[in-house]
């Protein structure tokens, strides 16, 4: 059962979350949504406000939803549900229901978004800011090595209105 907690209460290790156990991003409303797994983005503080960073490129059928929508989730799962998080990860929900495929659970209890029944942590964010990245803002060259197609990522920087942990 999900408890509500004050963001600034998080006592996870953010590099931990990230990197090594995923999130998924998930947009949309509770008919009608998409989600993808993803290991970049950061927690902290911006304009006097509790915020995450996330990181979508505009081919992934999530982005639309982002674009659409003013709030998204964020839901962090233990290692065990690394499977299901390979698979949201690799597949479009365009093209399939993956979420149906990887066994987890939406909900939407306390929130308009959907997140997972089986994650650890959710965050329930409002979009504040949004921009692509630009190749122009690289200052170690190296970066673009991750940009082969030039595909570049746009950023979202999303208020933590809500957040719930078990």
């Amino acid at each position: 059962m999900f408890q509500t907690i004050d963001p600034k209460q998080l006592n996870k290790n953010v590099f931990s979350l990230l990197e090594e156990q995923w999130m998924l991003i998930t947009a949309g409303e509770e008919t009608k949504f998409n989600t993808m797994t993803a290991s970049w983005g950061g927690l902290g503080v911006l304009f006097h406000k509790n915020v995450a960073t996330i990181y979508v490129r505009p081919q992934r059928y999530t982005f639309e939803f982002l674009e659409q929508q003013s709030e998204f989730t964020l839901s962090f799962f233990d290692v065990s549900h690394r499977p299901a998080l390979q698979l949201l990860g690799s597949k479009s929900g365009r093209d399939t229901d993956k979420i149906k495929e990887s066994g987890l659970t939406p909900i939407t209890t306390g929130t308009t978004t959907p997140y997972f029944e089986e994650a650890e942590l959710v965050l329930v964010c409002r979009k504040l800011y949004a921009q692509d990245i630009s190749p122009e803002g690289f200052i170690d060259p190296s970066l673009h090595s991750f940009y082969e197609k030039k595909d570049y990522h746009r950023m979202y920087i999303g208020e933590i209105v809500q957040a719930f942990t078990k």
